[in-house]
């Protein structure tokens, strides 16, 4: 041991190898066993935590009259010349 390091900045430094290990370990085993039930997951199942989901309103059309068909032509052609 270095005569200028304390024992407390040893232990210290050695604490700190070993939670680092630890904690690579641990995030080595969360992934495996993460991408190991990701695999097994079927997909056509919906996530269990998100309530179901509804399906949105069907699209509404309007009929235009030709006075407003007129005018939304015009608009375009404005709009298009702008550019």
């Amino acid at each position: 041991m270095p005569e200028h390091v304390s024992i407390y900045q040893l232990l210290g430094m050695t604490f700190l190898v070993l939670v680092t290990i630890a904690w690579g370990a641990g995030l080595v085993f969360m992934l495996r066993r993460g991408r190991a039930e990701g695999v097994m997951w079927p997909s056509a199942r919906p996530l269990p935590a998100l309530p179901h989901q509804r399906v949105g309103p069907q699209r509404e059309s309007v009929e235009l009259t030709p006075a407003e068909e007129d005018a939304f032509a015009g608009l375009v052609r404005r709009l298009s010349a702008d550019r």
